[in-house]
């Protein structure tokens, strides 16, 4: 623990870096969790609807859309941040720093949350939907007014526990170049043997996962009461 006492000399030279790398990690969790959204939410809504017995049932659909979901689940991220380095090199241009982190994150992560999407939907009560399909409501109509609003809490929940495997995920990407906090845990813990850096980076990364949980808490535990 010598290098604890060296932590006032060293702290003025270490911030700049270490809240650098922090804006990095996220910056990178922040679009991949968007995408997450935006391509997870209605993967987990098809998975559901598509299913025996569902809104627009179609068993070949479901068949191969859990394929896809069980396949991108398989794979262990960092197996996946190098099998799509061509696909990132496409989009981004590089394979190198936080932008260029945000392709595998969002593909590791996508996945991921679609299934939390469908857990949460199958968990809606029969009988709401079948009042509301009773009632006339279009199929658009009870994803959006029924099942989506129902599973609310359940869906924030499984969006919280995401946007934390992906702060693990991004800490991930930095032992191939995808810059952040795990970069820096990487570059000064592992290669400089630099016990004071690599201890800054576990407890900012745990001060982060802590503040996205309180923050996601408090959230379910209000749309719970609506």
């Amino acid at each position: 623990m010598e290098w604890l006492a060296e932590l006032p000399e060293r702290w003025p030279d270490m911030w700049p870096e270490l809240w650098l790398g922090t804006l990095d990690t996220l910056y990178m969790v922040a679009w991949a969790t968007v995408f997450t959204i935006l391509l997870g939410l209605p993967l987990g809504v098809l998975l559901v609807v598509t299913d025996r017995g569902g809104l627009a049932q179609a068993r070949w659909v479901k068949v191969v859309l859990g394929a896809v979901v069980n396949v991108g689940r398989s794979l262990p991220f960092i197996v996946l941040m190098v099998a799509v380095l061509s696909l990132t090199r496409l989009i981004t241009g590089t394979t190198f720093g936080p932008t260029a982190a945000i392709v595998p994150l969002s593909i590791g992560a996508i996945p991921f949350f679609a299934r939390l999407v469908e857990t949460s939907l199958r968990e809606v009560d029969r009988e709401v939907i079948e009042a509301a399909h009773a009632m006339g409501a279009r199929r658009l109509t009870i994803v959006g007014k029924v099942l989506l609003v129902e599973s609310l809490p359940g869906l924030v929940a499984g969006l919280v526990m995401t946007v934390v495997t992906l702060i693990s995920y991004s800490a991930m990407a930095g032992a191939i170049g995808g810059g952040g906090l795990g970069d820096i845990a990487i570059r000064y813990g592992y290669q400089r043997f630099d016990d004071l850096y690599l201890a800054a980076t576990v407890v900012l990364l745990i001060v982060i996962v802590q503040g996205v949980q309180s923050l996601g808490d408090v959230v379910v535990r209000r749309v719970s009461r609506r």
